[in-house]
């Protein structure tokens, strides 16, 4: 029946006849056979073994790992794209997103600069090692990056604390380069003492015609020349001018996005010309809008399991750090609701997911939820 209907569309005849004479006279690429899978894997690895060559320390809380292949070569990335370490520690599986924030053009190493969390298991499991250590990442991911094809070649970047680590990539390669770009950078930090690459941002900002920094700090010491309290709308319009030839894009924790986003709407900056960068789960969840007054946040829920195994829950934590808790090897990448490898089918139950975690539609419509920005209202059961 198919084959009866294939004779029947425009084009059969002189198609088989391609066929035939391909079979007849064209080459034997059986040997070849794999080669594709190979080439795609060399590009765009599942895992990459890497041990750390050299740490850097940064500011008092912050240190930058130089990261080199454990075997073979390291697959090449574009500037604001990040890689996923995965660890067990103490029993526990988990991975963690960082920003590549060395330039593309350094294929030897990447670098990833962290810094130190309070209580944070990972975080202060990396920082505690030395060169030597080895860990395993994905390949590079994300897509926080600048297209010359659809961006002007003007960017105002606006970071806050560890969310620098992007741009320093995107300005180390624009300046080691010499690219015909123009970057204007606003860094927001709480104290000087936490502002991360400084001198190198001054050093950039004084030899390169093609870069700006303005820093911005909301506690300064009191002899502090520099711009004080927060990056709001005047001081963006000043630093930039005009909006029509920019494009914008924006990395830092929640608190930055919270007070930069409605400055920028209020400059009626078009949204095609603003970038967002995930960044993680917020810290204090139930401050977020739309957490229900009725849940306290140090309520503990139980979430089902298939086959009837049990898990206890916090209100205020991912459901994905319960998970692996309790020993389930929940897979991840982005940790922010984006990549979806954490998608969960929610059987039962009432979850909180923050306002603009990117859930598809689809997901919404049929019950599946991003486990690593999704915190149990409820007893949940769900299906894995």
């Amino acid at each position: 029946m198919k084959s009866d209907i294939a004779r029947k569309l425009d084009g059969y005849d002189a198609l088989m006849g391609e066929i035939a004479a391909a079979r007849k006279y064209g080459s034997d690429f059986t040997p070849l056979r794999g080669r594709l899978q190979d080439a795609v894997a060399r590009l765009h690895p599942h895992r990459v073994a890497l041990r750390v060559s050299r740490v850097i320390d940064e500011t008092p809380s912050t240190r930058t790992l130089r990261l080199v292949p454990a075997a073979g070569n390291l697959p090449p990335f574009q500037t604001g794209q990040y890689i996923t370490l995965f660890f067990d520690l103490g029993g526990v599986r988990t991975a963690r997103p960082y920003s590549i924030s060395s330039a593309p053009s350094q294929t030897a190493f990447w670098e990833i600069t962290v810094r130190r969390v309070a209580e944070g298991l990972v975080s202060n499991h990396l920082l505690d090692l030395g060169p030597g250590a080895l860990l395993e990442s994905s390949g590079p991911a994300g897509t926080f990056v600048f297209n010359p094809v659809i961006h002007p070649p003007q960017l105002v970047c606006i970071a806050g604390g560890s969310g620098i680590t992007p741009f320093m990539s995107m300005i180390r390669e624009t300046v080691q380069r010499d690219l015909p770009r123009r970057i204007t950078l606003l860094y927001g930090n709480r104290r000087l003492d936490d502002v991360i690459f400084h001198a190198e941002l001054n050093e950039l900002a004084r030899s390169a015609v093609q870069f700006d920094y303005i820093p911005v700090v909301e506690d300064p010491p009191g002899n502090y020349p520099g711009r004080r309290g927060l990056i709001d709308a005047p001081l963006i319009r000043e630093a930039c001018g005009t909006l029509d030839d920019k494009v914008f894009f924006v990395c830092g924790p929640q608190g930055l996005y919270d007070h930069v986003l409605p400055q920028l709407e209020a400059m009626a900056v078009p949204r095609r010309r603003l970038r967002c960068e995930i960044y993680g789960a917020p810290a204090n969840v139930w401050e977020q809008p739309g957490w229900p007054a009725e849940v306290d946040r140090h309520a503990r829920f139980t979430v089902t399991l298939p086959g009837g195994r049990h898990v206890e829950a916090p209100a205020a934590v991912p459901l994905i750090r319960s998970l692996e808790k309790s020993g389930w090897a929940i897979p991840s990448l982005c940790r922010s609701g984006t990549c979806s490898l954490c998608r969960l089918k929610l059987l039962s139950g009432r979850i909180f997911q923050p306002p603009g975690v990117p859930v598809r539609s689809s997901d919404r419509r049929f019950g599946y939820i991003h486990a690593c920005v999704s915190y149990p209202l409820s007893d949940l059961e769900i299906l894995l």
